[in-house]
């Protein structure tokens, strides 16, 4: 609706190597994501070709040390490609960040022989990953799991269902938490199990409201056998392990929200400049000028919330109450834009005719994955207050 060309986020990145990498997504993204986002969005299709395209490029491993197959890039570089990548399609972005999420008990606690094993494969090597925490009925209770894996001399035998995995059905490897001691967070191991072990199956995808194209399923453990080469870390460590995953995993929730909510201000100020009503452009009434203003501020906010805990983490800075914050107020702002986005364009911002609508479909999700926004107040109310008094 308007000649008004994009201009691309300006970042300000670490290193010339940074920025040419950047570059390469922002080229990828133009011929290989966007043109074909909403379309297979709508069809529900999954893009596995894109990502084994990023796996070819370096981008699936990117925080990772590149003696282990990884790209040696901090984290605020590898969260500002999410948020270019989760511009282009949530689908994209969200997955890069779901795969990571699944390398980092195995490149953060595994044995020198372990990672040696995998994980060049798991960073590089075009496979897929899925992270399995949730259960039906322990969600944001994560420490009430009850799959379990027992001891069968040197192997362990899965049994139990995983919930709400990204990725169920078509992962080539899965991180699962599993009990395999007492109740609670001090019974609970980590396992890299393939995805096509035997005994693993998962069920029909869910029916989402957005993201359709990203497969989300329920896991079914039925005896599945794993050796004790392939448990994680020390027996009962899982929680401690998931915990420090998912510290970052918010971080990378954080950049998608933002990426989200500035492809819908993107589409805002491009249909405002140029729709025309009462003789002019409606971004000239000021009401609209407000709304886009308010819009491109809570995205600089998000952006340099999610970028300072990347720092953080990069400096080898406690950043567990900042990524809670950013995951937090990203997710939260990704919604409001959205909505306000749908606003702008009014009619045409309610049709499939335009993006507007998918987006804020999409933006709803990011308020629960990765510990819902309720779960990140909690964590944040505890770093200021205390934990709660019983």
């Amino acid at each position: 609706m308007s000649d008004r060309a994009q201009q691309p986020v300006e970042r300000r990145l670490p290193t010339e190597e940074s920025r040419q990498l950047v570059a390469l997504v922002r080229d990828i993204v133009q011929r290989e994501i966007a043109p074909r986002a909403a379309e297979e969005e709508e069809a529900g299709r999954f893009p596995r070709e894109v990502f084994t395209l990023l796996s070819r490029s370096g981008l699936l491993g990117l925080p990772y040390d590149s003696g282990q197959g990884g790209g040696d890039q901090p984290y605020e570089v590898y969260l500002q490609v999410l948020e270019e990548l989760a511009a282009a399609r949530l689908t994209v972005g969200l997955g890069v960040s779901v795969h990571s999420l699944a390398c980092h008990a195995l490149a953060g606690y595994g044995t020198e022989k372990q990672r040696t094993e995998h994980l060049p494969a798991m960073l590089g090597g075009g496979l897929l990953g899925a992270y399995c925490l949730s259960e039906p009925a322990s969600g944001s209770d994560a420490a009430s799991l009850r799959t379990e894996a027992v001891r069968d001399g040197d192997d362990w035998v899965i049994t139990g269902t995983k919930a709400w995995i990204t990725h169920g059905g078509i992962a080539d490897f899965c991180t699962v938490l599993a009990r395999t001691g007492v109740d609670g967070p001090r019974g609970i191991t980590a396992f890299l199990v393939p995805g096509d072990a035997e005994g693993l199956n998962a069920a029909l995808p869910e029916k989402k409201m957005g993201m359709k194209g990203s497969p989300t399923a329920q896991l079914h453990f039925d005896g599945v056998r794993v050796s004790d080469a392939r448990r994680i870390g020390e027996e009962g460590q899982g929680f401690a392990i998931a915990l420090s995953a998912l510290d970052s995993g918010r971080l990378g929730i954080a950049a998608c929200a933002v990426g989200v909510a500035q492809a819908a201000l993107d589409e805002a100020v491009g249909y405002a400049t140029g729709r025309q009503q009462f003789g002019r452009p409606i971004a000239d009434f000021q009401g609209l000028r407000f709304m886009l203003a308010d819009m491109a501020t809570q995205i600089e906010a998000g952006r340099a919330l999610y970028l300072e805990a990347a720092r953080r983490r990069d400096e080898g800075l406690t950043f567990s109450r900042q990524a809670a914050m950013a995951k937090l107020f990203c997710t939260d702002a990704a919604m409001r834009v959205t909505t306000d986005a749908v606003q702008v364009l009014g009619g045409y911002g309610y049709t499939q005719d335009f993006p507007a609508e998918r987006l804020m479909r999409e933006a709803k999700v990011l308020q629960i994955v990765e510990g819902t926004n309720q779960i990140q107040r909690m964590v944040i109310a505890r770093h200021i207050a205390g934990p709660e008094t019983r």
